[in-house]
């Protein structure tokens, strides 16, 4: 059977029925075998594809072969294009996802991201192993390069927060102690929570959105160059070359930034107590040093340590695992900030809980 087909297919114009035009086909016989003919065709753009395309479909469920080779050669082409990618399904029509499906595929989402997280754990202690055997894979030129990006190009944002966050806390408790003449206390408050807590932790917030999101920027990258491949393919365990000198720098470098940032905040409250309340200088600075212990620097320096832990395990975990797309990236390092902040608040709450039972 040979269609014809004539005048214009464009859009705006009517177009038949797929029944209505195999009626008009010349066929002789019983039909096995369908051939097209467009000499008179003038003008088709697109809609004339996708009628093309319905009525092929509709012949080939028919059982019938069909013969492309009477028509242009351009509608040729796509037909052969469009059956080469097929068109994805669109959403339109489809039941609405249950409450308990959404449910079940958030647990074995966060299910997953568990179980990566503990065996990439279990990489960097297999690579500490290594390390402390003298095995393992790392260049101590890189280490160098991290402390710098970690330490000294940190002081000037660590500086501003400190100061600011000092100068606030000795503002808000001024305010209050001033009621009962007892500005002098001002000092306590300042010294006792930069020591115990604000130190480490502001330190630790500005390290995870400053060198966490670049550990998982610059490691996604690496993922979607393949670079992470090629070390995997030349025997390099990446674990090892990559990660554990930007995690070595940063615990290095956490718990000078957490003293600097210490002093920069008692800095700040020292501002406030004597330019705003009038107190004397040397009152405020034996103030300062009667309310403070060495333990409580300890705490906060221990404090910082696993911060810079957690801030460097966050990063480089979400750049191992970034996906092979530029948006990836992105994705990968506002993952790293947001666990990261999440992994100091937890872990300074049980901290924090753990050194009020044992009463330091």
């Amino acid at each position: 059977m040979k269609i014809r087909f004539h005048g214009a297919w464009v859009i705006g114009e009517p177009f038949p029925s797929v029944e209505s035009v195999l009626k008009r086909g010349e066929s002789g016989g019983k039909t096995r075998r369908v051939v097209f003919g467009s000499d008179d065709l003038s003008r088709w753009d697109s809609s004339f594809l996708i009628f093309l395309d319905k009525l092929e479909k509709f012949l080939q469920s028919s059982g019938l072969q069909v013969d492309r080779e009477g028509l242009p050669e351009g509608a040729r082409r796509l037909l052969k294009l469009a059956a080469a990618v097929p068109g994805k399904e669109t959403n339109r029509g489809t039941s609405r996802v249950s409450f308990l499906e959404k449910l079940g595929k958030e647990t074995l989402r966060v299910y997953k991201n568990f179980t990566d997280m503990m065996e990439f754990i279990g990489e960097i202690c297999l690579a500490l192993a290594r390390l402390f055997r003298g095995k393992a894979r790392v260049r101590l030129s890189d280490v160098f390069v991290f402390v710098q990006e970690c330490g000294a190009e940190a002081l000037p944002i660590v500086t501003l927060i400190s100061v600011l966050v000092g100068l606030i806390l000795a503002f808000v408790g001024a305010i209050q102690l001033k009621l009962f003449g007892a500005q002098i206390y001002v000092a306590n408050l300042v010294v006792l929570a930069m020591a115990r807590e604000m130190g480490a932790m502001m330190t630790g917030i500005i390290m995870a959105g400053r060198t966490g999101a670049a550990f998982a920027a610059q490691l996604g990258t690496m993922q979607v160059n393949e670079e992470i491949d090629a070390f995997r393919t030349l025997g390099v365990p990446p674990t090892e070359f990559l990660v554990l000198p930007r995690m070595l720098a940063l615990m290095l470098m956490m718990p000078l930034l957490c003293v600097y940032a210490n002093f920069m905040g008692i800095f700040g409250g020292t501002a406030v107590g004597v330019f705003m309340l009038d107190l004397p200088l040397i009152q405020y600075f034996n103030q300062t040093k009667d309310a403070v212990t060495l333990t409580d620097f300890s705490i906060g320096i221990f404090k910082s340590v696993i911060f810079g832990a957690l801030v460097a395990l966050a990063g480089c975990f979400q750049g191992m695992r970034c996906g092979r797309s530029s948006a990836a990236v992105g994705l990968a390092a506002t993952a790293a900030v947001v666990s990261g902040i999440v992994f100091i608040v937890v872990s300074d709450s049980i901290v924090t809980v753990i050194t009020s039972i044992l009463g330091i």
